[in-house]
């Protein structure tokens, strides 16, 4: 494969569940999102040798999957007083050099860490292409016992780089004044509220959207389906990012009526979102 359309780099996740190992990660819900918009992807990733769970994204990208000592694996626990995240296993980072360099000129590119494995600054390394950085994975840090605590980071200049930061109002619950600082020097910045919508930040003013009322089933993947389905229609639509936002807006409404990786959009139902 040549350079593809939707480069994405971040890990894979093995996501310890009831029945054994699940596929998750950004990536692993962005690839087929992407996909579903026509596009060409190209996935690279760490993962331990002969993982099986990789072969679930095989029909949505060209896959790179270096070999790493482990998967990165995520246990969730529900408590009364909330969700406790584990991580129980991480794969090794992932480097420019580890992208083919016929991938190299893809026209978008998105940095997916799960895990703090992609390095923002990766951005500058992709001059002509539209580099969107979806910030979670660069928000976790963790101590022996492997549980996942918030992390706070903002660095400015490496901001100034990407093109299109997104994250969620959950992902900095401990620190919302991350926000306004993200936004104030970043290019395009879109939150997502989940049911209530999001903002987008752009040359200085804000924009509210809003979010389709669905019955919500479950609500997993859904910001890595929006962010990947506003980078796709930047892709068809240029520099509207409201329709862009709308667009992908209804893509994750859609996503939250059905469970895990199922929830990622039908060719069909991409085609009428852009038809709205």
């Amino acid at each position: 494969m040549n350079a593809p359309d939707y480069l994405l780099l971040g890990n894979i996740t093995a996501d310890l569940v009831p029945e054994g190992r699940a596929l998750g990660g950004t990536v692993s819900y962005s690839a087929p999102t992407a996909a579903a918009f026509g596009l060409q992807v190209g996935l690279v990733t760490r993962a331990a040798a002969g993982e099986p769970l990789l072969r679930q994204l095989a029909a949505s990208a060209t896959i790179r999957a270096h070999e790493s000592s482990e998967t990165t694996t995520f246990e969730n626990l529900y408590t009364p007083h909330g969700r406790v995240q584990y991580i129980r296993g991480v794969a090794g980072v992932i480097t420019y050099s580890d992208v083919p360099a016929a991938w190299r000129n893809a026209p978008l590119v998105h940095l997916a860490p799960i895990a703090g494995e992609v390095d923002p600054a990766l951005a500058r390394l992709f001059p002509h292409a539209r580099v969107m950085l979806t910030l979670q994975g660069c928000l976790r840090q963790w101590g022996n016992d492997g549980r996942v605590r918030f992390r706070r980071w903002l660095d400015a200049e490496v901001l100034r780089e990407v093109d299109l930061v997104v994250f969620s109002e959950e992902d900095i619950a401990e620190a919302p004044e991350m926000e306004q600082a993200i936004a104030e020097v970043a290019r395009h910045v879109v939150v997502t509220r989940a049911e209530q919508g999001g903002t987008l930040y752009s040359g200085g003013t804000f924009i509210d959207y809003p979010t389709p009322a669905v019955q919500i089933v479950h609500p997993t993947g859904a910001g890595d389906i929006f962010a990947a389905a506003l980078l796709c229609g930047l892709h068809t639509f240029g520099d509207d990012y409201v329709r862009a936002c709308h667009v992908a807006a209804r893509i994750a409404a859609t996503s939250v009526t059905r469970v895990g990786l199922a929830s990622v959009p039908t060719a069909d139902e991409v085609q009428r979102a852009l038809q709205t």
